[in-house]
């Protein structure tokens, strides 16, 4: 233990010997020092000073409730002189070896401040049992209150999802899971919850790919609705994390037919609502440009491939009566004609987070777009 908190004191910015006589001494009184070392390794700001006091105040708070739900008799023992120790008082050497046992068992999980107020617990650095971080949870929410934090975020890996009961004990919230993880929040202050939710969308696209001949690719999928027997339809798929949506259509034509494409633009795109497991989902129609015309069927996913000319495609009865793919369709042929001009992708840097990000535009002025009569 004593090894700990001196690194722990040393980790507060004391020098050794000031971090040496906290155990015999107040906590006023280790956090300064008369030594022959530098003023600068010694000195600790008052402002310094009362924002430690503030974090001790928090764990102890945690720390006691604790003991004494375990030992009634610590109060006995000294623990409660805490407040006469951190003024100077004379509470004596055991009181405050309890008291430094008591910090030790309860200290504040690791975490950084974000932006708004909260903070991101470390998930690299929780504890390793399910006692130790009920301990360390309990303690650093009462920190975290007592010096007017908002959110908590708190990562836990699937190494770690025995601790998830704990935090759900503690008033922790579900936000989101990923393969290796899952995230919670705990909401501090009485007041609406400000944290944003999970993510409410998924993104998909579609790639309609012509070639010279006014052949469009289309596939048919292995695993559809019966109402789908027979149609022959655009490749589709998700978007991956992090993906550009112009990179994401050319994987996918690749990926189901063996097509190379060029991304051309954004012809446009739909917006649905409770589709899967009640998110949303933005669907975006991409123009895409053949690099190659040779098709190698994905056969997990894929029934068939081939390509079909326009109008043989835009006449299967599914399209015919389905009102929002003939408008589709009708852009889609638009553009061909260059009486429509799709959004393009184009880099851009924003002084709002310093990070390069792609806006889609149309670069066209009105007048350049010029129509014959239909």
């Amino acid at each position: 233990m004593e090894s700990s908190l001196l690194d722990t004191a040393a980790a507060a910015g004391l020098c050794p010997a000031a971090a040496a006589r906290r155990r015999a001494g107040s906590t006023a009184s280790f956090l300064s020092c008369s030594c022959s070392c530098s003023s600068r390794d010694c000195r600790v700001s008052a402002s310094y000073y009362h924002s430690i006091s503030r974090m001790l105040s928090g764990v102890w708070s945690a720390a006691r409730k604790k003991l004494f739900r375990t030992d009634p008799a610590a109060d006995l023992l000294g623990i409660a002189n805490w407040s006469d120790e951190t003024s100077g008082g004379d509470g004596g050497h055991q009181q405050q070896q309890h008291w430094w046992t008591a910090l030790e068992n309860n200290f504040v999980l690791e975490a950084t401040d974000d932006e708004y107020g909260g903070v991101v617990v470390d998930a690299d650095r929780l504890p390793d049992d399910k006692a130790a971080f009920a301990r360390s949870l309990a303690a650093s929410l009462s920190y975290w209150k007592s010096v007017g934090k908002k959110g908590v975020w708190l990562k836990l890996p699937v190494d770690r999802a025995e601790f998830v009961p704990l935090a759900v004990k503690e008033g922790f919230k579900y936000h989101h899971a990923e393969e290796a993880y899952l995230m919670m929040t705990y909401w501090i202050p009485d007041e609406p919850n400000m944290l944003p939710a999970n993510a409410s969308h998924q993104v998909g696209v579609g790639g309609f790919v012509i070639n010279d001949q006014m052949e469009v690719l289309v596939v048919q999928e292995k695993y559809r609705g019966s109402s789908l027997d027979g149609l022959w339809k655009l490749p589709t798929g998700f978007i991956l994390a992090s993906e550009e949506i112009y990179t994401g259509a050319s994987r996918e034509v690749k990926e189901e037919t063996g097509v190379d494409t060029e991304f051309v633009d954004v012809v446009a795109f739909r917006h649905a609502h409770n589709v899967a497991f009640q998110k949303s989902d933005l669907f975006f129609i991409c123009m895409l440009r053949p690099a190659s015309s040779e098709i190698k069927i994905d056969e997990t996913e894929i029934q068939a491939a081939k390509w079909m000319a326009l109008e043989e495609f835009v006449k299967q009865p599914f399209i015919q009566e389905d009102h929002m793919f003939q408008k589709i369709m009708d852009i889609c042929i638009q553009r061909l004609r260059k009486c429509y001009c799709g959004l393009t992708p184009h880099h851009l840097v924003s002084k709002f987070d310093d990070r390069t990000s792609t806006l889609y535009y149309n670069v066209a002025e009105p007048e350049d777009i010029k129509c014959a009569a239909a």
